[in-house]
């Protein structure tokens, strides 16, 4: 007799010294979001497999700690090669876990080893600094050495490139590190956990845990873990901050967004609404960088409204493999649920629906179609929280300067954009509007891996931002050395009672 199909089910691995690895206790379901199937289970690890996985980075510390940049930066550039390898596999598995297309995953996974094509340059990059007489035969310079075990929680959005903003930065800088992937996709991060390990990582220099907030929790508290990365929502980044605060820990916990898109009247309008649409609705709308909020100015809002509506309409819904599909479903059933129910909102709050993507027609999966809103005010529900789905809202002012206010009044401060073709426009906008990434004709300003990514307010608690030189700064401590060498030349003092000459 054939075992029930659940219990033949695979189970995604843990990754602890260097070994796969499937412990006991509890075990979650990992879907096809696009089919509303189950395809795995994965284990949500306590604070005892948390502690294996802190051992082994612990013991691995050392050595790899002490081992010349050279060989980290060779290690790295054998991983970068075999990323780019595997890069249609991994993009694959994104697409089965997350649901987004095959493209837009392709697309997500090359900027992640971007990044480790920045980390591989890490002998320029710890360099340090040295000043000769600074007091009489007294010289000092600065070293940038390792934190320890570091740890990185990453969210379900963007199951490869997200942690690529981590590990491969803190283990090049020396450190040993710790990665909880969103339980809801788990199976890239152990994919790229054994390309490292095929790249000549040492065992325990890496590993992988799964689990929801008892994991957390673990890593959060662990004495042996010095620095922790998180991406996620606004309340769990403060939440991580102020517990990694309260035991000593380095941290870097960015947040939430409601990121806007300023369209001033001489902007081109066929291009913005290009822009726009990609921005909005791109991977469903399940990005930290997702266009989610227009802020029309003056004569720009009836034709820019109308563009949209007429691209938004046209945008093919479906599973992410499918050839020709251009938007995914949302994560999971319960994301679909609250999506809906924002939309829900903001009818009853008398947004004008433009756009209504409540009935899609798919059978199966967690779909929400193409949703746009017009005449939302800054006090409605679908304004204020970000919703994290295919829904773009559109406000409309009278003036640049109202634009600007209305930016730099929100909480959220990640990323923000400015259409026209106006220099001087935009330099204002750049001057004055108080966000951490700024966009001029750029719809979603996502820096290149040599410079850093983070926001501001709400959207960043801690002082450092991801990647880039940032990232080099969070994992690594300076320390000054001064020295003096004083003349060997001296006859000696002998047994005799010195004296002064």
């Amino acid at each position: 007799m054939n075992k029930p199909a659940e219990l033949q089910l695979a189970t995604v691995s843990v990754w602890i010294n260097g070994k796969a690895v499937i412990p006991q206790g509890r075990m979650g379901e990992v879907f096809n979001p696009a089919t509303g199937q189950v395809t795995r289970h994965v284990p949500l690890c306590d604070a005892q497999v948390i502690d294996k996985a802190v051992q082994a980075a612990t013991a691995a510390l050392p050595a790899w700690r002490d081992a010349s940049i050279l060989r980290r930066a060779r290690v790295m550039q054998k991983f970068l090669d075999l990323l780019q390898k595997n890069q249609q596999q991994l993009a694959a598995l994104v697409t089965e876990e997350h649901g987004k297309t095959l493209p837009d995953a392709m697309g997500s996974v090359q900027r992640g080893i971007e990044v480790v094509e920045f980390a591989c340059g890490i002998p320029q990059l710890l360099k340090g600094e040295y000043s000769e007489n600074v007091g009489t035969a007294v010289d000092t310079h600065t070293v940038r050495q390792a934190v320890g075990v570091c740890a990185g929680i990453t969210p379900f959005n963007f199951p490869v490139m997200v942690p690529l903003w981590m590990f491969p930065m803190a283990i090049a800088c020396g450190n040993t590190f710790i990665l909880k992937p969103s339980e809801k996709v788990p199976s890239a991060s152990i994919r790229m956990a054994e390309l490292f390990k095929e790249a000549g990582l040492p065992d325990g220099v890496f590993n992988v845990v799964h689990g929801d907030k008892a994991a957390v929790d673990a890593i959060l508290s662990h004495p042996g873990i010095h620095a922790v990365s998180f991406v996620g929502s606004t309340p769990i980044a403060k939440y991580i901050y102020e517990t990694c605060a309260k035991h000593g820990k380095r941290v870097q916990a960015l947040g939430g967004a409601k990121n806007h898109a300023v369209v001033l009247p001489d902007a081109d309008l066929e291009f913005t609404a290009d822009a726009l649409i990609g921005a909005a609705y791109g991977s469903a709308g399940e990005r930290c960088m997702a266009i989610s909020a227009v802020v029309a100015v003056g004569s720009a809002a009836d034709p820019l409204i109308a563009l949209l509506k007429k691209k938004a309409e046209k945008i093919v819904v479906g599973p992410g493999d499918k050839d020709g599909v251009e938007m995914g479903p949302l994560i999971t059933s319960e994301h679909r649920d609250k999506v809906l129910g924002f939309v829900e909102k903001g009818i009853s709050e008398k947004a004008r629906l433009v756009l209504d993507g409540r009935k899609t027609g798919m059978r199966e999966g967690f779909f929400v179609g193409t949703t746009l809103f017009d005449d939302v005010k800054p006090g409605m529900e679908i304004y204020k929280n970000e919703i994290f789905g295919p829904v773009l809202s559109v406000l409309r002012v009278k003036t640049l300067d109202e634009a600007i206010a209305l930016v730099n009044s929100s909480p959220y401060a990640n990323g923000t954009a400015i259409f026209t073709e106006s220099g001087g426009a935009a330099r204002r906008f750049e001057n004055e509007v108080q966000v951490g990434m700024v966009g001029v004709n750029v719809p979603i300003p996502v820096p290149v891996a040599f410079y850093s990514f983070g926001g501001w307010k709400n959207s960043l608690f801690g002082d450092l931002h991801v990647h880039g030189m940032e990232g080099v700064k969070f994992y690594t401590r300076t320390k000054v050395v001064t020295t003096r060498w004083p003349h060997q030349d001296t006859p000696s003092a002998g047994l005799n009672m010195p004296t002064l000459g």
